[in-house]
């Protein structure tokens, strides 16, 4: 059995408060307008019967009720309450009343039982009227005594408490109601949600891609909520950007023996952030000094051209069905110092033939001689061998996975994937990262769709 983490459950919890909270409130409201408007009211009027010493058999020399009188008693008390419920009483009771009873329908309303360790019955009557349910339980005592002396030839059974009229229906309290409910719905969405973390197959956090998929984590982007894209441009002195920052920083101190001229970004699934790691991965090492160009290799979804504000009509499609000599005309200078795009251009029948082309792999080493830095945007690794092919072209590949949005399966499969290509992993980006809390959403990876990928 999984180790369940109840700080983990603790914060995966408040993801769904406001929904649990909702749920409460629902039921609460629901219970309260049918207890309220449609609930049937039910009254229940009781009356008690004690069996006593038979007036006709009493010790001429004693009147006292003996041990013997009271254990005999006892042991009638289950025979009479049968008795009660029997149609031989209950018929009578329904002609003396002239009630519109069936013998079914009165059985129903009536429960008999033994007050603890006494030869006391107690008979309750529940009833839509509140009259009827008390002359029904008077009425009831009086035929069942009558009808013990005609059986018993007895006189031992003795009306205690009359059955008064109700004042309330008795299947209605509001207030017990609400708080059962609000309680019972409360325990019920809590106990739901433990069912979904327990199974959420997602990665929640940092550790549980160290340890449990056993990953080096090279940096931790921090999820920005204002939606900027080029944020390490755009606002420099955000958490997030701070966050490319230290990875340029691990990357360069990284390749202290070797030089890294070719980067891909890629991940395991869409919508994980690698675009938006990649472009602001190449502002960064731009802010160094160096050139660096971004070269969109997501054929299929590729939106680097949306990030920079760019057509993507002419690119990298484009050039690898030309001539790769002429890589010049299609590179485009982005309105950041020291940064320029290949754009995916326009979208190709077979993406994974022209990237795995020899024409490609020739420019990929033509760029190094032009660039400082070539950060390629890869396609996803699930489903798609794409980024498996550029993998073997370039120095170094980096995996972007989004906390509370990326599987473990997937990821696993992705190390999988790029080992058995024998990738040069640089290492793996935890990307969406919050102090706590994580967002979930998406989008699915159509072939040739345009939507946003982070």
């Amino acid at each position: 059995m999984e180790e369940i983490n109840i700080k983990d459950f603790l914060n995966y919890l408040k993801k769904y408060s406001l929904i649990i909270v909702c749920v409460v409130l629902l039921c609460v409201l629901i219970i309260g307008i049918y207890d309220k408007f449609f609930k049937v009211p039910l009254y229940q009027a009781n009356t008690t019967v004690v069996l006593v010493k038979d007036e006709n058999n009493r010790d001429t020399e004693s009147d006292t009720i003996s041990q013997n009188d009271i254990t005999i008693n006892q042991k009638l008390v289950s025979t009479y309450s049968e008795i009660i419920k029997s149609r031989l009483v209950l018929n009578q009771v329904i002609k003396e009343l002239n009630l519109d009873y069936t013998f079914e329908k009165l059985y129903k309303e009536i429960s008999v039982s033994q007050i603890a360790d006494t030869a006391i019955l107690k008979i309750v009557v529940t009833d839509k009227s509140a009259d009827k349910s008390s002359i029904i339980a008077n009425n009831l005592a009086e035929v069942f005594t009558r009808e013990i002396s005609s059986i018993y030839k007895l006189n031992n059974v003795s009306i205690i408490d009359k059955a008064l009229i109700p004042t309330g229906p008795s299947n209605i309290n509001l207030m017990k109601d609400l708080v059962i409910v609000g309680m019972l719905s409360l325990v019920g969405s809590i106990a739901i949600v433990f069912v979904i973390f327990y199974f959420d197959d997602t990665i929640r956090s940092i550790d549980d891609m160290e340890n449990e998929i056993q990953v080096p984590v090279i940096a931790k982007v921090y999820k920005d909520n204002n939606g900027i894209d080029l944020i390490v441009d755009k606002k420099p002195n955000a958490t997030a950007s701070e966050s490319i920052r230290t990875l340029r920083t691990n990357l360069q101190f990284a390749s202290v023996d070797e030089q890294i001229k070719t980067i891909l970004v890629t991940s395991s699934v869409p919508s994980e952030g690698k675009s938006f790691v990649a472009a602001n991965l190449a502002i960064a090492f731009a802010q160094t000094g160096k050139k660096v160009l971004i070269l969109d290799c997501d054929l299929r979804k590729g939106r680097q051209h949306k990030i920079f504000d760019a057509s993507s009509k002419k690119g990298l499609s484009n050039l690898l069905i030309g001539e790769i000599d002429e890589f010049k005309e299609y590179i485009i200078k982005t309105k950041i110092n020291n940064v320029y795009l290949i754009p995916r251009g326009v979208f190709p029948p077979n993406p994974s033939e022209l990237l795995n082309s020899k024409k490609n792999a020739a420019l990929i080493k033509l760029l190094k001689k032009y660039f400082d830095i070539v950060i390629l945007d890869g396609a996803p690794i699930i489903g798609l061998s794409d980024s498996l092919i550029l993998s073997s072209v370039v120095d170094k590949v980096l995996v972007v996975s989004a906390l509370n949005y990326t599987k473990k399966t997937d990821l696993r499969n992705t190390i999988t994937a790029l080992n058995n290509v024998n990738a040069n992993i640089a290492g793996y980006i935890a990307n969406n990262v919050t102090h706590g809390k994580g967002g979930y959403g998406g989008y699915y990876y159509y072939y040739g769709d345009d939507e946003k990928d982070k």
